[in-house]
């Protein structure tokens, strides 16, 4: 599958995610969507969306939040989902309804050649953590902007914020060696959970009147699927899948009982609901 042409500080994250990793995530479309639809819709209402505007959807990954803002700005709008996963974009192209006007590019941000002053938003869920370069990519999307335009994203907050990811991950621990801790600027999962970070990172890219709205809420591994679809959730993606990579069957087996002994007390009928806990973060152009 063809991948990306991107800033080389990027290759790393262009590798994963057009590698297994992006794949797991592409198979996982349906489920994802429906265990970040509360999310989804956080966003779409914060970003107060109208009907035919333009839009930008950054790290569309499988189109699900294309989709929705598709929705929302109907025939006479328009959404350019864009993102360096080419099985990612895939699904989302097998996801989109003809109907809408949504377009989707395998692309890196960073140096995307945007329309200039085309669009009136650019949005995202969960898809500008992982640039090398945040100032640099946020100043490239930002030429796409018209004047009047404006920026809203998710990004998830500090990892003791989110249960969500650390219930599992601290049973996995019980078998293997803890992940590296990333460096403060290095790209990841929970590299914008800095509040004076972002607010830095957008100011040095032209962007004002930034507003950050911490949102927590609780997210089901399971989607309502019981306890072993919450473990299998935790086996296939996220920080323990992460510790977990090329491990034997057994550390993996004894890994998951971990798991399972880890998220039984938070169950609730076919539910685990998890403590989460995001940024909506708004500016203006």
């Amino acid at each position: 599958m063809e991948s990306p042409t991107g800033n080389d500080q990027n290759a790393d994250q262009i590798a994963y995610w057009n590698g297994p990793g992006g794949q797991r995530w592409a198979d996982r479309q349906e489920v994802q969507d429906i265990l970040l639809a509360p999310i989804a819709e956080l966003l779409i209402d914060r970003a107060q969306i109208k009907p035919a505007e333009r839009a930008i959807d950054i790290g569309c990954g499988s189109g699900a939040v294309s989709i929705a803002v598709g929705q929302k700005v109907g025939e006479n709008g328009h959404v350019l989902g864009i993102d360096v996963s080419g099985p990612m974009l895939a699904r989302a192209r097998q996801m989109a309804p003809r109907r809408l006007p949504i377009d989707f590019v395998l692309a890196d941000a960073t140096i995307y050649a945007f329309e200039p002053a085309s669009a009136d938003l650019l949005i995202s869920r969960f898809g500008v953590m992982f640039f090398a370069e945040p100032a640099r990519s946020f100043g490239n999307l930002r030429t796409a902007l018209k004047a009047s335009g404006r920026l809203a994203f998710a990004c998830w907050r500090e990892p003791r914020e989110n249960p969500f990811f650390m219930t599992p991950l601290q049973a996995v621990y019980k078998h293997v060696a803890k992940l590296p801790s990333p460096g403060p600027e290095d790209p990841g999962p929970f590299s914008f959970a800095s509040e004076q970070r972002v607010r830095r990172i957008l100011s040095e890219a032209g962007f004002s009147d930034v507003r950050m709205e911490a949102c927590n809420l609780a997210l089901d591994p399971a989607v309502g699927s019981g306890l072993e679809a919450a473990v299998k959730s935790a086996l296939e993606i996220g920080p323990a899948a992460r510790a977990l990579a090329e491990q034997p069957p057994e550390v993996v087996a004894a890994s998951a009982r971990s798991i399972r002994e880890a998220l039984a007390p938070h169950v609730k009928g076919q539910s685990v609901p998890l403590d989460a806990s995001i940024w909506i973060v708004t500016a203006q152009f």
